[in-house]
């Protein structure tokens, strides 16, 4: 047992909750992970179970701390990065929720949003708050639960009723709870609540109107790096903690790749895939399909700004491909099957099992394999699944571009299919730019830890963040141009037949 000091992150994502403990120079020290269950009640409806999931990050926290050994003082803060979107509604006296957590997936408020829009513009709030109407986002989600499950309006009204996406459900729980338990988020998860005017980085009253929500229902939005509470001694972590770090995933990755200067861009390929651009410190707003958000800020420190591509199937593909499919034991298995061929044979798989996202935001678009013959057998299936994302991501790329008149020279690149060499070479290729992984590529919850870490004075600043990172893998761009853009264009007629 040392003395040395550490910083804790949870990482509570779509599919399962973590925890790890890195040291001051960004090492992993531990981590613990669990999965939580997928609920699915109707086609298109998709929702977790809010009191489960705070329990496997109370789970996930006890292994941490026992792995690593440590004693519970010499954890200087607590970081948290999160599912975005994913929205839930409870009772501040009893901690209960009203309804299962409404996942960033789910598209039950397709027809609500629809009413929403202003004369069909579904682009008609994109001023103010940076994003499309969309079922993607929880303004909408809200919403719906006030106006659906029995009993909510009138909690709402009485003001027995708290909001929050899963960083707010945690910190609330973590600082006590229905015991004096601080109702906050950071702004990187506001901006995504369709709620949040982008300049005044506070709640829009206009959209709060529009969407039949009340303020006193939502969390007080601050920085992403500074002491909201301390956790409990009576607590999981046994000791008061700062809980000093809250970014959405997406926003964390960004901030762990340290990509601190305007025009650096990174990709996360996960369940879904998410591109963001740090544009500075003004918002861009996007004439091309892309999102408008916040990218970080810290402490007092002026507000960063980014522009996303989501694409919503991504690694969830691979895994649809063996489940549902059965043509693979285990996901990693594909790249190897997709390496007995050596090109797609004219095939393209568009993964629109629940609409595209940026930059089509087409909720009626639906998924297809095209350029079937008898020539094709399952390797080409294999391979067309992995170039899907690789395609994906060279439109939302095309499209920062086109917004931000930077020409982007290289991409960043985490999350699990990283891994996968044929993946990322094909990205290079169809980009023709470098992707580079770094070291340590749990990047959305190393970034947690900085901001945590910089609010209590772990690490001085963001320079001293940018000597942690570090090259392991760099892949340079083989393709002809001919053929670069022929793949491409067959990408895209393939993206329009989609469409329904």
């Amino acid at each position: 047992m040392t003395t040395e000091k550490y910083v804790g992150a949870i990482d509570q994502g779509t599919t399962s909750s973590r925890f790890f403990i890195f040291n001051y120079h960004g090492d992993i020290v531990s981590r613990h992970q669990l999965e939580h269950r997928q609920i699915y009640p109707r086609p298109g409806w998709v929702e977790h179970d809010p009191m489960e999931i705070r329990d496997r990050v109370n789970d996930v926290i006890k292994v941490g701390l026992q792995k690593a050994a440590i004693n519970r003082d010499q954890l200087s803060g607590i970081g948290i990065t999160n599912q975005r979107e994913t929205s839930v509604v409870w009772n501040p006296a009893t901690g209960q929720p009203y309804y299962n957590a409404i996942v960033w997936q789910d598209t039950r408020t397709e027809e609500l949003c629809k009413n929403l829009a202003v004369n069909g513009n579904m682009d008609c709030f994109r001023k103010k708050v940076g994003l499309p109407l969309a079922t993607y986002f929880s303004g909408p989600k809200i919403k719906w639960i006030i106006e659906n499950i029995k009993g909510v309006k009138q909690a709402v009204e009485k003001g027995e009723a708290l909001f929050g996406n899963m960083d707010t459900w945690l910190i609330w729980w973590l600082t006590g709870g229905p015991d004096g338990g601080v109702h906050t988020t950071d702004v990187t998860n506001a901006s995504r609540t369709m709620l949040m005017n982008l300049e005044t980085l506070d709640w829009d009253p206009d959209m709060l109107k529009i969407m039949g929500i009340p303020r006193q229902m939502l969390p007080e939005i601050r920085s992403s790096s500074e002491v909201y509470g301390y956790t409990k001694s009576t607590g999981v972590f046994g000791d008061e903690i700062p809980v000093s770090g809250d970014l959405g995933d997406q926003q964390a990755a960004l901030f762990g790749q340290t990509c601190f200067t305007p025009g650096e861009a990174k990709n996360t390929y996960g369940t879904g895939c998410f591109m963001l651009l740090n544009t500075g410190e003004k918002s861009v707003q996007s004439k091309f399909g892309l999102l408008t958000t916040v990218g970080y800020k810290i402490g007092d420190q002026p507000t960063v700004y980014a522009l996303e591509g989501s694409i919503a199937i991504a690694g969830s593909l691979v895994q649809w491909f063996r489940d549902n499919l059965g043509l693979i034991k285990e996901s990693h298995d594909i790249e190897d099957l997709a390496m007995t061929v050596e090109d797609n044979g004219g095939i393209y798989f568009v993964p629109a099992f629940s609409g595209l996202f940026a930059p089509h935001w087409r909720s009626d678009a639906r998924g297809l394999i095209t350029g079937l013959t008898h020539y094709i057998h399952k390797g080409h299936i294999a391979r067309s699944v992995i170039e899907a994302s690789a395609y994906q991501a060279r439109e939302i790329f095309e499209a920062m571009e086109k917004d931000s008149g930077i020409h982007l020279t290289a991409l960043k690149v985490d999350g699990g299919m990283v891994g996968n060499e044929l993946l990322m070479q094909f990205q290079a290729d169809i980009l023709d730019i470098p992707v580079i992984c770094p070291e340590n590529r749990e990047t959305s919850v190393l970034g947690a830890a900085y901001a945590a870490g910089l609010a209590v004075g772990f690490w001085k600043d963001q320079s001293e963040l940018k000597r942690h990172w570090a090259v392991d893998k760099k892949w340079e761009g083989k393709m002809p141009e001919q053929k670069r853009q022929e793949l491409y264009d067959g990408w895209m007629k393939a993206v329009h037949r989609s469409y329904s």
